[in-house]
């Protein structure tokens, strides 16, 4: 029996960054089904950082992680974990009305976005088409981020002692005052359970006999195509205005996805030979990147809760059982601000002033938020 004062399930980003705040407040254990940590949604983010991404409970913990991100504490990494990039929206002749909306709606947010006719685009983004591209938006406080870097980083604060890989869960449930969860490693007790398993998050709610909150994996379709001759590393990230598709430089290469969101049952997401054809297409009409052959292609699963809002917050039914899922596609940019959240709550419990001056409040997070949905729906 291993026991500790936190046990969460799930070793990606949410569980690694989760687990390494609580660890200065008591004894963690993290628990990875597979047997390297981050295998799943994490290991195959394009993450970038966008403070207008996502919708109005997002945002505030995107800004609060922004501090941390771009100037990590003392000994965190070895380098930085944001380089400046940039994103491009563009869009065509009949998606010119969908342009003007979404530039309202960032400079609503206080985004720094700059509108661009026509011209301005080609200058930002000289491998568009010039009959395709009728308009842009750039929004300049964009960035890359190095996710291996930070999930590392977050690991090594947890400590080696305190994961387990190649602990899949097989059973859960209440012992006395504490949870106790069987794994294919062995057996772990707890008197807080955090459950931070990606797309398998609802799968173990139900383990603890916990009511799922309806999250829906979907699946994103990423390809790498060998760099044009005019390859330039500070081109920006460009993206179709209605998420039709988006590439980058990266690496010496390109970046491409079709911006798909398939939803799938919770797995080991492969790519679709589709949905590979398609970003290729989409790119041979909006640009002059060729694309000879594919270097690589992947998919992930971008968990969303029905409403598109991180779910993080204790069970209202079940004791010390902690929600930690649903980050969709702003896990990464916002992992610093959602684990200190999940400390404050579960150490002080309610929000840190640090947070709470971002807007960041408890409620907006809380899976209780779905029950009174469902009463307000009867």
């Amino acid at each position: 029996m291993h026991k500790a004062d936190f046990l969460i399930i799930g070793a990606g980003m949410a569980g690694a960054s989760a687990g390494a705040a609580l660890a200065r407040h008591g004894s963690v254990i993290v628990l990875e089904r597979e047997e390297h940590p981050g295998y799943h949604t994490t290991g195959r983010s394009a993450a970038f950082y966008a403070p207008s991404y996502g919708n109005e409970f997002v945002r505030p913990l995107t800004l609060a992680s922004g501090d941390f991100l771009q100037d990590p504490p003392a000994g965190f990494v070895d380098g930085p974990l944001l380089r400046h990039r940039g994103a491009l929206y563009v869009a065509r002749q009949d998606q010119l009305a969908q342009l003007k909306q979404f530039h309202a709606h960032l400079l609503e947010t206080g985004a720094q976005a700059d509108w661009l006719e026509a011209d301005a685009v080609l200058q930002q983004a000289p491998m568009m088409q010039p009959g395709y591209v009728a308009g842009g938006i750039y929004e300049e406080n964009c960035h890359d981020i190095d996710v291996a870097a930070l999930h590392q980083a977050y690991l090594r604060q947890l400590g080696r002692d305190a994961l387990s890989c190649s602990a899949g869960v097989t059973n859960i449930e209440r012992v006395g005052a504490d949870w106790q969860v069987e794994t294919t490693a062995g057996t772990y007790q707890a008197p807080m359970l955090i459950n931070a398993a990606g797309a398998w998050a609802d799968d173990i709610a139900a383990m603890a006999c916990a009511a799922p909150v309806g999250l829906q994996p979907l699946r994103r379709t990423v390809v790498m195509l060998p760099g044009p001759a005019d390859y330039d590393d500070n081109w920006p990230l460009v993206l179709d205005v209605e998420d039709e598709f988006y590439f980058k430089p990266d690496a010496g290469r390109m970046l491409l996805s079709p911006g798909d969101e398939t939803p799938s049952a919770p797995c080991d997401a492969q790519p679709e030979e589709l949905d590979v054809a398609l970003a290729i297409d989409r790119l041979g009409t909006a640009s002059s990147i060729p694309a000879p052959r594919v270097e690589s292609k992947w998919a992930g699963l971008r968990t969303f809760a029905p409403d598109r809002t991180p779910v993080v917050g204790m069970n209202p039914v079940r004791d010390g059982f902690f929600w930690l899922a649903g980050q969709g596609g702003y896990g990464i940019q916002t992992a610093p601000a959602i684990a200190q959240l999940v400390a404050d709550l579960l150490t002080g419990g309610k929000v840190s002033q640090e947070l709470a001056d971002w807007g960041v409040r408890e409620e907006y997070y809380a899976p209780s938020r779905f029950e009174l949905l469902d009463r307000n729906r009867a």
